[in-house]
């Protein structure tokens, strides 16, 4: 319900702005933490919430909520949207196109009432919209600099650069809920195409026209080895090999449940090893647990040692095909870049191993991650626009209605350079929709 997502205080708005006010122009940008961001996710939320009308019922169920919470209720406001307007919330709402890198300070999003006589809703707008715009965005940009680093350390180390698989999402059980593992699942695929969220699988299809947006492989967990006790250790390993091991197939096994080092070296690297090597698959050993770098050089020198290496064209070690090697405890940006670095000191090409990363994609991340914020910076009184803004130290907001120009700098509207904000809702209408693939492109390009 549009009326009761939003934070209290605003429901007594209406009733704060000056007389002969028509209408308000505000506008979202991120202030800091990176020098760019990666836009993504406006359209699902327009799809979700913008494009289903309000009800009577649904005011009249606000009204005995706001009230008995102690505030104001905007009766005839909300009445008069849903007359005029079908219940559809008269706005026109500009953005960036999803997919496009743009540097910090500079405006994402700008927003106005399109009805003169609902000035007050822009803002009103702000709890859901901007929750709707930073942490889409926030994920999308917190994966790209995981590609960006990943990609690095291929360039220099790996013949093969190939990094769509390089980053898999494991972040759906540490979210905040089912809504948040489709937008931040989501958002990570922007850069790669492996996860286990299956909700980003769902929300891609649903709003962003992609039948199938990322990919997985057959995987074990420590229940499904340790069910078979620690002295059929091995035969775990082996119907692993037996259940999904083929030509072409890779599958990744955790081998830290009982001792990392020995599970490496006797019995992937002995007892197993003419097994993983003849059944044509390609193993990625995990390993779980205790300090990533530690942990990471143990299992490369025992998969080393029963393996063997090979140089690549670049000069650093390679595993044979049939073995790999994934972290996915305690990686972070600041970690894939220590552990990469870690390997090529040691010799070790990047395209040896790959990573999962959890809440550290999806959860570890707020709006003060990049400082988004969503300001008023022009309103209209009797037909007169005049420039809003707040000027505190260390918070002072853009002026007049705003507009993003070719070279991604934002301007005042009307400079008659080529825009960058494009209008995408208006009046209950989803326009300039995009597909996942033209987001990929374009954030590639």
């Amino acid at each position: 319900m549009h009326i009761l997502n939003v934070d209290s205080y605003k429901t007594s708005h209406y009733l704060q702005y000056p007389p002969g006010t028509e209408y308000v122009s505000s506008y979202i940008e991120a202030r800091g933490g990176a020098e760019s961001t990666l836009f993504f996710g406006l359209q699902m939320y327009i799809e979700k919430y913008l494009e289903h009308p309000i009800t009577r019922k649904e005011i009249d169920e606000a009204e005995e909520i706001i009230l008995a919470h102690g505030l104001p209720f905007n009766r005839a406001g909300w009445e008069h949207i849903l007359k005029a307007h079908r219940g559809y919330l008269p706005l026109r709402i500009q953005a960036v196109a999803e997919g496009t890198h743009v540097p910090i300070g500079n405006v994402l999003v700008q927003v106005q009432n399109t009805d003169p006589m609902v000035p007050w809703l822009t803002s009103y707008v702000e709890t859901a919209l901007l929750r709707a715009v930073w942490y889409p965005t926030t994920v999308a940009t917190r994966s790209w600099d995981c590609r960006r680093i990943i990609k690095n350390f291929l360039e220099i180390t790996a013949d093969n650069t190939e990094v769509a698989f390089k980053l898999h999402d494991f972040g759906a059980r540490g979210v905040s809920s089912k809504e948040s593992a489709g937008i931040g699942g989501l958002a990570h695929l922007l850069a790669f195409q492996g996860t286990d969220t299956m909700e980003a699988i769902v929300y891609g299809r649903k709003y962003y026209d992609t039948k199938m947006a990322g990919f997985s492989i057959p995987a074990a967990e420590h229940s499904t080895i340790t069910a078979w006790g620690r002295e059929f250790e091995a035969s775990a390993y082996e119907n692993m090999i037996d259940q999904f091991s083929k030509p072409g197939a890779v599958y990744a096994v955790v081998s830290d449940s009982y001792d990392l080092e020995t599970a490496c070296r006797d019995l992937w690297g002995t007892k197993l090893k003419d097994k993983v090597i003849s059944s044509g698959g390609t193993l990625v050993v995990r390993p779980d647990s205790g300090d990533p770098i530690t942990s990471i050089r143990q299992t490369f020198r025992a998969l080393f040692a029963k393996f063997g290496r090979r140089i690549n064209s670049k000069g650093y070690y390679m595993l044979p095909d049939c073995v790999r090697i994934i972290q996915g405890d305690g990686v972070s940006p600041e970690a894939i870049n220590d552990i990469l670095g870690s390997l090529m000191i040691s010799g070790v090409s990047a395209e040896n191993i790959a990573f999962g990363m959890g809440g550290e994609l999806l959860q570890k991340v707020n709006r003060d991650t990049y400082q988004f914020a969503m300001k008023a910076s022009a309103i209209s009184v009797d037909g007169e626009w005049r420039d809003v803004y707040k000027e505190a130290p260390g918070k002072k907001s853009k002026r007049g209605r705003l507009d993003l120009v070719e070279g991604m700098k934002t301007v005042r509207a009307g400079s008659g350079a080529p825009s960058l904000l494009r209008t995408v809702y208006e009046d209950g209408v989803l326009m300039n929709r995009q597909s996942l693939s033209t987001i990929r492109l374009k954030a590639n390009s």
